[in-house]
């Protein structure tokens, strides 16, 4: 009997055949100046049989009905995967058990090849019960042709096709099930790069989309039907600092002197972030960071940091032009603003 509460892979046997016809349906970045322990160090670990579970504090889904498919959890947010046409249809990937509106960053390779394959954030809510993708790279099939267009939404340096296809009485994470499937389909292909998810949730909702309330899991997956191809992937949260709307400028300068500060993400845990701030221009400075809303700082180091929210400012403490803090999300992962004036 299958665990109503815990997704499971075999109910999501022929997602890709949907939109085939009637038949068918972050490397993370580099760590901060501080040196920061890791809080996680599993081993790596292959998988090539239907499971799911947590992995480096990730959580992580592989499923097939046929082949030679298999998946490595490796350090962190990072798999790789590789499969051959023996496989029928597999998918695999890694995430987070609950989705919601996160900012995630994903980053490696990806190769389809001339196949029918995804590299997707993919997720399922309940309440309704909707399965999403958001397609940012694909093979020799687009998914916007088979499924009803509803509009576009243009974000983090591109414009993505609105979609809806419709599974009557097929599996879904609830047994089987008649529901309906959210797209996002990149007109411009890309392996790497930010997803703000809450601007694809609010412009399906634009459309008439609306998701459930109740999140089920959301994992940046690589998927593959009919087809051979491999990835190497590596997914976070939060914002990588370029091309996303909601997201703050890397770069400030108010334009009061000469002088630039630089953001770049460090490491990140569950619950917080590092960023490293890098200023040019003068030795002498002050750099405000405007933190997004439920954000504080935890700790700073290489600079004087006063105040923990709202607007914190920076100044030199004799070591050097190249300081950090560590930013406490509380559920915003968007990156502070940033400005630099001379001291």
């Amino acid at each position: 009997m299958i665990d109503k509460h815990t997704p499971t892979r075999p109910m999501r046997r022929g997602r890709l055949r949907l939109l085939l016809g009637a038949a068918c349906a972050a490397v993370l970045a580099v760590a901060g100046t501080m040196t920061a322990t890791n809080a996680y160090a599993e081993a790596d670990r292959t998988v090539s049989s239907n499971t799911t579970g947590t992995h480096n504090g990730y959580y992580f889904s592989f499923w097939k009905d046929s082949g030679n498919a298999s998946m490595t959890l490796r350090a962190d947010g990072r798999y790789t995967s590789s499969w051959d046409r023996s496989t029928n249809n597999w998918v695999g990937g890694k995430g987070w058990a609950t989705g919601n509106r996160r900012t995630v960053t994903y980053s490696g390779s990806y190769n389809p090849g001339n196949n029918n394959t995804y590299l997707a954030l993919y997720g399922w809510t309940r309440s309704p019960l909707i399965e999403y993708y958001v397609v940012e790279n694909f093979g020799s099939y687009n998914p916007s042709s088979g499924a009803t267009r509803m509009g576009t939404v243009t974000t983090d340096g591109g414009t993505y096709d609105i979609l809806r296809s419709q599974r009557v009485n097929a599996p879904s994470i609830d047994g089987t099930q008649t529901f309906y499937q959210y797209w996002s389909v990149r007109q411009q292909k890309r392996s790497s790069g930010t997803i703000t998810t809450a601007n694809h949730f609010d412009a399906w909702a634009r459309a008439g989309l609306n998701l459930g309330t109740n999140h089920s899991y959301q994992i940046m997956a690589t998927e593959g039907y009919q087809s051979a191809g491999s990835s190497d992937i590596t997914v976070r949260e939060g914002g990588g600092g370029g091309g996303n709307p909601t997201s703050a400028p890397t770069t400030g300068n108010p334009g009061t002197g000469n002088c630039t500060a630089t953001l770049s993400a460090g490491q990140q845990w569950s619950d917080r972030f590092n960023l490293n701030v890098a200023v040019s221009g003068t030795s002498s400075w002050v750099v405000s960071l405007g933190l997004g809303g439920g954000q504080s700082i935890q700790n700073s180091w290489n600079a004087s940091v006063s105040g923990t929210s709202g607007t914190v400012t920076a100044r030199p403490n004799g070591n050097g032009n190249n300081f950090g803090v560590t930013i406490m999300a509380n559920g915003n992962w968007t990156w502070p603003t940033v400005t630099c004036r001379t001291g």
